[in-house]
């Protein structure tokens, strides 16, 4: 009889999302908690947790959560970083150690601002230039890895499960308005700390349950500008598609989801009225960011969250809500964990976000 980890399981891994509309910061205890329930969803390979709102103190400075495999490399990289940025503050992201957790690189974060004589010579914006700077560290600095770089958020992932992984990070001693999970069953790509989920870009991150048929196909399209596939995972991919369609091209969330999830031909010609003529725009003009396969996601931004499946709906996913939080996961149990009196569950139609906003100028 084979065992868990030597059999491919192609719906496996496992995602959790929770909000406070009202922009109310809880610890990450929650979070870690709602992954129990889906352990057997993961092997052990990577899981991770995307966290906003937690460094209200650095809230003007990007925070950088890399992974070094050396003092050596750390210090080469933090030398490229003072040429480029003004550190505010850096230091050893806080651990426990833990016997489930091995083979820990240095996990390290900076607190940094772009100098601005630097951006006057490229002509740039930050953002933009933030984005130059993890593309560049991590194709060309061997050994060294940004998995994290937004404003007032941070990632936390590991080769683990994620209920151990929350334990591992101390998650429990931070406070954020909005937290995503996720943990990992590889199908396509080997389980190490890099390839964990969330994957994230500026204040963009991803969890993703699911298997993409078209990730060549968003790949090289996405990196006609500028941005580089290091990892060969589909949800790298996704990630930076959604960093581009919404950061570059100035889509709308919901313009976003209608790229990646597009409804077929036969019902925009069903639906006919301007919504009609908006989705053959879209399909029209980004026709290789159209995510096939079976996916659900769940992407984190300042100020929110959006769940979204696959068109044909192949992958599951629940949502509930409660007074101002909004729950989200990939079974109900996990939102039930989060909270036993959810009320408004429901499963989301394929193709359709559910885009969750905490109200203005709460955090």
């Amino acid at each position: 009889m084979k065992k868990e980890g030597e059999i491919r399981i192609p719906s496996g891994c496992a995602i959790a999302a929770a909000i406070s509309r009202e922009g109310r910061r809880f610890t990450g205890e929650l979070i870690t908690e709602a992954m129990k329930p889906m352990h057997d969803r993961s092997n052990g390979l990577g899981g991770g947790f995307a966290a906003y709102g937690i460094y209200p103190e650095h809230r003007d400075e990007y925070a950088f959560h890399m992974f070094f495999d050396s003092r050596a490399t750390r210090k080469d990289c933090e030398a490229f970083l003072r040429e480029h940025f003004e550190i505010v503050g850096s230091g050893a992201v806080p651990t426990r150690k833990m016997p489930e957790i091995t083979d820990e690189p240095i996990i390290w974060r900076y607190f940094a601002v772009p100098l601005p004589s630097v951006l006057r010579s490229l002509q740039i914006d930050e953002k933009e230039f933030v984005v130059r700077t993890v593309m560049k560290i991590n194709s060309e600095m061997k050994g060294a890895y940004v998995f994290s770089s937004g404003k007032n958020m941070g990632t936390f992932k590991a080769v683990g499960y994620p209920e151990d992984i929350g334990v591992y990070y101390k998650l429990d001693e931070y406070e954020g308005y909005a937290w995503t999970a996720h943990g990992r069953y590889p199908t396509n790509t080997p389980g190490w700390w890099g390839g964990a989920h969330p994957f994230t870009l500026l204040d963009c991150s991803v969890v993703h349950n699911g298997e993409i048929s078209s990730y060549d196909a968003n790949r090289r399209f996405i990196e006609m500008y500028g941005y580089r596939c290091t990892l060969q995972t589909d949800t790298e991919v996704i990630t930076y598609i959604m960093d581009y369609l919404t950061r570059v091209q100035k889509l709308t969330l919901r313009e976003a989801a209608a790229v990646v999830a597009a409804p077929f031909w036969k019902k925009i010609g069903q639906s006919g009225g301007d919504a009609a003529e908006e989705m053959k725009y879209l399909r029209t003009v980004f026709p290789s960011l159209l995510v096939t396969g079976p996916f659900s996601i769940v992407m984190g931004f300042t100020g929110g969250i959006m769940a979204l499946n696959d068109r044909l709906k192949l992958r599951s996913m629940t949502v509930g809500e409660k007074d101002d939080m909004v729950y989200i996961a990939s079974e109900e149990a996990s939102v039930r964990t989060m909270e036993p009196d959810a009320e408004n569950v429901f499963a989301p139609a394929g193709g359709e976000p559910v885009i969750v906003k905490v109200k203005e100028g709460a955090f």
